[in-house]
């Protein structure tokens, strides 16, 4: 309870909304365009960001399988979206400057889902050091190195006693 009172001295004491904080914008991009539109996409919403403040750290986007379906309605009807583009800013403004990044990843069609949350300096860029360090990752880590037939599996469940 402490923190939601001190939380809204803060905002009372920031009236004007002129203080300074830090913001991290997450968002996926319809995985449908082409990766150039989606980069387009990307430097459109980065730019209105370094129009209204800096730029703490960033993920530029990258293509990614969904954890589950985002269903979005448009004109057309009902749109189900399994993979998208997935990017993130973490920038530094005021609050007008919040409210016309907030605004303008509103209004762009091309983000399928964004969220907008308070953070740190800190916490931005360990943020950015971790995706540097998963991009050197393989990506099939833990897989098997060959393939392996359906007779050789049979054999080795068969073996370890499991069919």
């Amino acid at each position: 309870m402490a923190k939601n009172k001190d939380e809204s001295a803060e905002l009372e004491m920031d009236t004007e909304h002129a203080e300074m904080r830090v913001y991290e914008l997450g968002f996926h991009l319809d995985s449908e365009i082409p990766t150039e539109d989606a980069k387009k996409t990307y430097q459109a919403l980065r730019d209105v960001i370094t129009a209204a403040g800096s730029v703490v750290a960033e993920g530029e986007p990258v293509k990614i399988p969904l954890a589950y379906a985002i269903s979005r309605s448009e004109q057309t009807g009902r749109r189900d979206f399994t993979s998208a583009y997935f990017c993130w800013i973490a920038y530094e403004t005021d609050g007008v400057g919040h409210d016309a990044i907030v605004a303008a990843a509103k209004k762009e069609t091309r983000v399928v889902r964004f969220l907008d949350i308070r953070t740190d300096k800190e916490s931005a860029k360990h943020s950015a050091e971790m995706a540097e360090i998963f991009a050197k990752m393989p990506a099939d880590e833990g897989a098997p190195e060959e393939d392996v037939s359906d007779v050789e599996l049979d054999a080795a469940l068969k073996e370890a006693g499991v069919a």
